[in-house]
């Protein structure tokens, strides 16, 4: 009996406790997924539910032709680690972008994703 009702305390703990269940999921980026932006960007802006560890997170840029672009180095936001940027480094001309994003949440959860712009169409 009292190993069931241990089991049952812990069940409810992990059910409850929101930290258990916390990962880094993509919550808004710029330029925007699906959109369409006139004039290159010079760095993407990725905001995520979670503080990230920022050495193990980041982006690969990719063009139409599925080449990948110049990218620099992801750094936070001092007063936000949700907040993410990479400078885009290579030029971008008028085409279809894939953003694949990585990353790491300080609770050592890891995610990733991909979304597309277009630059000019």
């Amino acid at each position: 009996m009292k190993s069931t009702t241990c089991t049952i305390a812990l069940f409810a703990c992990l059910l409850f406790d929101g930290s258990a269940w916390a990962h880094a999921h993509l919550r808004a980026e710029n330029p925007a997924a699906d959109g369409t932006v006139r004039t290159p960007p010079t760095a993407l802006s990725l905001t995520f539910s979670e503080g990230l560890e920022i050495k193990l997170s980041g982006v690969t840029l990719k063009g139409s032709d599925g080449n990948a672009v110049s990218t620099g180095a992801p750094s936070l936001n001092p007063s936000d680690d949700k907040l993410m940027t990479v400078p885009i480094i290579g030029q971008l001309g008028t085409c279809v972008y894939t953003v694949e994003w990585h990353a790491l949440s300080k609770d050592g959860h890891t995610t990733h994703g991909t979304y597309q712009f277009t630059v000019g169409l």
